[in-house]
């Protein structure tokens, strides 16, 4: 009887058994990671937008203007050459809604877009001329 509860209290270990835990030990650790990376990439490399309003649109009008122009640049990147056709472009962009918008927006927005239209319309005069 001593013998039996001896045997009876052997562990025996399945060798297979260990090796199969580690691999689906292994493939789970990789699913994480995968899962951590495709997360990462998802994220935006900037931080948050700022609210999408009227002086929004009209100052991203602008930017593209004066990047036109040749009035911006890009630091670290070859100086580049006016580019006319576009600035026009961008600039009659904004006219179109100054015109669309006649009446609908608050006097600040008025004012924005007025001296943000004759600001640009003096800086492609004298790019141009």
């Amino acid at each position: 009887m001593g013998k039996e509860k001896e045997q009876e209290k052997k562990i025996i270990v399945d060798e297979d058994w260990k090796q199969q835990a580690q691999k689906e030990k292994d493939i789970l650790a990789a699913q994480e990671e995968a899962e951590k990376k495709d997360k990462q990439q998802e994220e935006p490399s900037h931080g948050p937008l700022p609210e999408g309003n009227f002086a929004a649109l009209v100052s991203m009008l602008t930017t593209q203007a004066l990047f036109a122009l040749g009035l911006l640049q890009i630091k670290g990147q070859e100086e580049r050459k006016p580019d006319l056709e576009m600035a026009k472009y961008n600039i009659d962009m904004l006219q179109v809604l100054e015109e669309k918008t006649e009446g609908n927006l608050t006097k600040e927005e008025e004012a924005v877009l007025a001296n943000t239209l004759n600001e640009l319309r003096m800086g492609y005069v004298k790019i141009a001329g």
